[in-house]
């Protein structure tokens, strides 16, 4: 487990057990709750990163992760524990962590 973990990092996540069509095993996932709650709560949101891209769905957007292109995968947004975390891979540059801010409040801020 991860000690300390901040937002728009990029972690890698053991996702496993999973049920249905949910995004599964280890993988990355960037961190998107704010580090206020990333601080005294033992529980994180995530969304998964997957390397099988999809570029027409919007509710996802590609980015590059320790040199690899990845979609972040908005559309699989959930909260997992941080038991689940460990090590650090990357960063999501700021163009986008305001990307992946955009869509969140498009698909979920109503």
């Amino acid at each position: 487990m991860v000690a300390r973990v901040e937002r728009y990092g990029i972690y890698l996540a053991d996702l496993d057990p999973t049920r249905g069509r949910e995004i599964a095993k280890t993988r990355p996932v960037v961190i998107v709750s704010l580090d206020e709650m990333n601080r005294y709560l033992d529980t994180v949101v995530v969304c998964p990163l997957t390397t099988k891209l999809h570029p027409r769905w919007r509710s996802r957007f590609q980015v590059v992760c320790a040199g690899r292109r990845a979609e972040v995968a908005v559309d699989q947004i959930r909260t997992v524990s941080k038991e689940r975390l460990g090590r650090k891979l990357d960063r999501l540059d700021v163009q986008s962590a305001a990307q992946i801010r955009r869509l969140i409040t498009e698909m979920y801020g109503g």
